[in-house]
């Protein structure tokens, strides 16, 4: 009896202390409730306050850095603008003084006929040159061109079945832009040995009538092998070009009139290259023959090279070192027009005895003394090919079809760039025996790296596969280019050269040149062969990649160049001498 009372006894406490537990776990969870209920409010009132204040702030913030931004463009606008028309204006002065005293020398000289005669044909050569860098990448985007030699590529592009940025990326298409740099390649291998045995008026000859053939082919059969081949022949007159015609410039003009010269060969490749811009332009509203007048044009042009070689004389120089030397002094008599020419005669032969003396040039270049200078003479023009400039000469209208211009846009933008880069070889003429060689090295490399990153900045952000740009972002695209365009131009283009020219000695010379050509047309192949499939793989990481490559360049010219600036011949060896790094290398 008592087991079971306290059985009831423990079963009612059992119920009492459950129902206890259900309702203050009821209450609790009421009370946690409103608890968080509370919270949250509370916690949702104040988050949104400090969001407002937060977003108030940051307006705030905007439009005071888009006020102080718009005030910073204004004003470097025009402080650009103030450089650009002193720039100008310069140079404006410096070609009507260059020409006031070309006539003035002209009237004093008396070989007039010879260096009227000398300045048309490297006009003209200059003209050529540079019209065979600017022509291809024009005709590379004419649908008549493409559908005869490229279908594939033609019906990717009307069809829209690539990327935006692979719509060329074609190996055949890249064969035919890069296949005359690799002629140019071999031809600048065996050049030198040609001028120097045959002459510099013969291998002139060779390289116009190289270059006519190549057009002839290019323009008067359709099979892809004979284009390629064309394209090769171009390629062999242009290495041939390149070295036969600065030398015979050199040595054909008089001393006071070799320096206009030498800038009026410099300008007329770049009016070349505008004029091959503008000829594309014209040339792509015709359906299918506007890509054969293109290239047409360039055997005209290669024409008057050949005649106007055929009619010049072989230089002096090159007669001595033929073993011609009476021919070469009456030679010399006539050009200068006037028969007291033996001092110069005399320092012509002295000059090529000592070329001649200089045996095995190429191992000379790889002793210890002249390490510096081979290291020079490798990097300088591979660095000025790596800047980027080169992908900009080839595949301006490639690259803003790319991105999504227009036909007729893209080449006109082109038109522009160009035009650009004519009016800032007049500043770079202006300012670069003002200014020292590594600070205009060094300023240009850090403004090419700024543009390119503002480049890869543009495209990544506003440009994809299913984004096309707007009117603000292409015109802001093409104003960055031109920049890029007026850096490369003012900074590297002469200083590079300049630099070159002023550290090789007499016993390095030979060598030093050859190996600057051959390096410029190699890394010049290496580009127009890859360019196209970077654009493809890395879309607008492109330019970062060139600006990764100006980073480097820029480093090496502040660590490694010295500055050659009105430094003589005779007392370069100091150079190295005095550098932290090459004082290591050089004997003392």
């Amino acid at each position: 009896m008592s087991l079971a009372v306290v059985g009831v006894a423990i079963v009612t406490a059992v119920g009492k202390v459950k129902t206890w537990i259900v309702t203050a776990f009821d209450k609790a969870k009421e009370w946690v409730v409103a608890i968080v209920i509370a919270a949250a409010v509370a916690a949702v009132g104040k988050a949104k306050g400090w969001v407002f204040a937060a977003v108030g702030k940051a307006t705030g913030w905007v439009f005071a850095a888009v006020g102080k931004a718009k005030g910073w463009v204004f004003a470097a606008v025009g402080k650009a603008k103030g450089w650009v028309f002193a720039a100008v204006g310069k140079a404006k002065k410096w070609v009507v003084a260059t020409i006031g005293k070309a006539k003035e020398s002209a009237r004093q000289y008396k070989g007039g006929l010879y260096v009227f005669l000398t300045c048309i044909v490297v006009i003209v050569d200059g003209l050529l040159f540079g019209y065979n860098i600017g022509i291809s990448g024009g005709v590379t985007t004419m649908n008549g061109f493409l559908q005869w030699f490229f279908p594939t590529v033609f019906e990717k592009i009307r069809q829209r079945l690539e990327s935006n940025y692979c719509k060329y990326n074609n190996q055949g298409l890249i064969a035919f832009n890069s296949s005359s740099y690799l002629g140019a390649l071999v031809a600048s291998l065996v050049a030198s040995l040609v001028t120097k045995k045959y002459g510099r008026r013969v291998t002139i000859i060779c390289a116009g009538l190289n270059l006519l053939v190549g057009a002839v082919l290019n323009i008067a059969f359709t099979y892809l092998f004979i284009l390629f081949l064309g394209r090769i022949m171009l390629g062999f007159g242009t290495g041939f070009e390149e070295q036969a015609v600065p030398l015979y410039l050199s040595e054909m003009a008089p001393v006071h009139l070799k320096g206009i010269i030498g800038s009026i060969f410099k300008l007329a490749i770049k009016l070349g290259t505008f004029i091959a811009n503008v000829v594309n332009y014209r040339t792509k509203r015709l359906d299918y023959s506007g890509w054969r007048i293109s290239i047409g044009l360039t055997g005209v042009l290669a024409l008057f090279v050949t005649m106007g070689a055929i009619l010049l004389p072989e230089t002096p120089k090159g007669l001595i070192e033929q073993g011609k030397r009476e021919k070469g002094k009456i030679i010399l008599a006539k050009i200068r027009g006037t028969d007291d020419v033996n001092t110069e005669f005399e320092d012509m032969i002295h000059a090529s005895d000592l070329a001649n003396s200089i045996e095995h040039p190429f191992r000379k270049m790889l002793e210890r003394r002249n390490i510096p200078i081979l290291v020079m003479a490798i990097f300088m023009p591979a660095f000025k090919i790596l800047t980027g400039m080169s992908f900009i000469l080839f595949y301006t209208p490639v690259f803003f079809q790319s991105i999504g211009f227009g036909e007729n846009a893209s080449l006109y933008c082109s038109v522009v760039i160009v035009a650009v880069m004519v009016v800032s070889a007049f500043i770079s003429i202006v300012t670069v025996d003002r200014l020292g060689r590594r600070v205009l090295l060094i300023s240009g490399g850090i403004q090419m790296i700024l543009c390119q990153i503002i480049m890869a900045i543009i495209l990544g952000l506003k440009f994809g596969d299913n984004q096309s740009l707007s009117k603000g972002y292409s015109a802001l695209v093409v104003v960055v280019l031109c920049l890029f365009v007026l850096a490369f131009e003012w900074s590297w283009e002469p200083p590079s050269d300049k630099v070159l020219d002023e550290i090789f000695t007499p016993e390095t010379e030979l060598a030093g040149k050859i190996i600057k050509v051959v390096v410029d047309f190699l890394f010049t192949f290496i580009i127009a062969q890859i360019s196209l499939s970077m654009l493809c793989s890395l879309k607008f990481g492109i330019f970062l990649f060139f600006a990764g490559c100006n980073i480097i360049m820029t480093l090496f010219v502040y660590m490694l160049v010295p500055e050659t600036k009105g430094v003589p011949i005779e007392e370069t060896t100091f150079l190295w001498k005095n550098h932290w790094l090459w004082k290591r290398i050089v004997p003392a």
